[in-house]
């Protein structure tokens, strides 16, 4: 018995769009942050050379949105915004930055109100629904920083303990270079996504020009949602979780293995493919790639350090805590990548349909796959090539 490729990839779509932020949230976390944004803007901050940039980063802006999942229980969405103050750096520090945005955001008697305590590197602001579905938005202080590698970089504060620095980051270029590896794509479906979308939420969006680009999923984003679900279902106990892999890491891998394909289950399964063959690295440092092209994807240096850099910023490391514990996130890492093929790749091996329903459920989550489920037991055919055998009372592949 073999599973129908076409169906078990509208299978993924479906679960992925579930985990999606819906268009009606969607618009409300816009509104919210924009008038955020307005509010950041009208302040006054000393020394500042103009208006406050604001602008989404993360997920959000990258089109990868998933609802997460906390202790097991589904949670509020995770919204980022950069609030770059136009202050020469040398002219500030980041503790008074992170404090002029703090105290702006207390001077509305609403966000006052919303306000969480300080967090390591930004402000957030808890949103609460009437439908139980909230998100939190995350504003992360910055100002420019023309002396790193591009002109779109910043500085962010950092608090550790109480004592602040600076940390270098690009979310502006980041957002770019994933938009560029992600444009092909993007271009085949948007307008088919776009009307499907308004055709779906016309009380949100009354004509197809309407609905925003943001809202666009290509099979690159939908196997980064997928994946990050994945992620979140196993390490969701508090032994595992220190050493989840980190979702820019998903998101920085994904993006360079996809080579464009436009159906999900290909993109997914080319993507952990791919990544399964760096495993090796853990006990053999000096393993090579038998695709060179991709060997610089994953590194380990001379000292056996672990490198994974940013590709807007070759000097940051997204793995630069792999090597402690003995490798331990590193091991995580890739055990997680063998878990990916065993639950979305191999599964397609399996002869029993109910065998693929339970390991798709515990690999997203019941809840996640509930409503999708009879697709996968609907898609399963007899092999044509195999011999006719008649089993008296046999369960039909097509019946739930």
């Amino acid at each position: 018995m073999a599973i129908d490729r076409s169906k078990y990839s509208r299978f993924l779509e479906n679960v992925a769009d579930d985990l999606d932020i819906p268009p009606g949230k969607y618009r409300d976390a816009v509104d919210r942050y924009q008038a955020v944004g307005r509010w950041l803007e009208d302040g006054q901050y000393p020394d500042c050379a103009g208006r406050p940039s604001i602008y989404p980063l993360g997920s959000f802006r990258l089109g990868t949105v998933v609802r997460p999942l906390r202790d097991g229980i589904e949670a509020d969405y995770d919204i980022d915004l950069v609030c770059e103050l136009p202050i020469q750096k040398d002219r500030t520090s980041p503790h008074s930055v992170k404090a002029m945005v703090g105290e702006r955001l207390r001077e509305h008697h609403r966000y006052r109100t919303l306000l969480d305590e300080e967090g390591k590197r930004c402000w957030t602001l808890k949103y609460a629904e009437q439908d139980g579905i909230g998100f939190h938005l995350d504003v992360l202080p910055s100002v420019p920083d023309p002396r790193a590698h591009f002109d779109t970089s910043i500085a962010i504060t950092n608090n550790q303990g109480g004592v602040y620095d600076w940390t270098a980051s690009n979310p502006r270029g980041y957002g770019q270079w994933f938009d560029a590896r992600n444009r092909a794509a993007f271009e085949m479906v948007v307008m088919e996504q776009k009307r499907a979308i308004q055709a779906r939420a016309p009380r949100f969006y009354a004509s197809v020009d309407d609905v925003p680009d943001q809202l666009v999923r290509t099979a690159l984003q939908r196997s980064i949602q997928i994946l990050k679900r994945h992620r979140d279902v196993k390490f969701n106990t508090a032994r595992d979780n220190g050493h989840a892999p980190i979702s820019i890491i998903i998101t920085t891998l994904a993006a360079h293995l996809y080579r464009g394909e436009r159906d999900l289950y290909s993109a997914l399964t080319s993507i952990v493919s791919n990544l399964n063959e760096f495993a090796a690295l853990v006990d053999n440092q000096w393993f090579t790639l038998s695709d060179a092209a991709l060997s610089h994807l994953i590194q380990r240096t001379p000292d056996g350090r672990w490198y994974i850099g940013n590709p807007v910023n070759p000097e940051e490391n997204f793995a630069d805590r792999w090597h402690e514990e003995n490798h331990a996130r590193a091991r995580a890492f890739f055990r997680w990548v063998g878990a990916l093929k065993e639950d979305f790749v191999d599964v397609m091996l399996q002869s029993r349909v109910e065998a693929v329903r339970g390991k798709l459920a515990a690999s997203l989550g019941a809840a996640a796959v509930a409503g999708h489920l009879g697709l996968i037991a609907s898609s399963a055919t007899l092999a044509s090539s195999a011999p006719r055998i008649h089993i008296a009372e046999a369960v039909k592949p097509w019946m739930r």
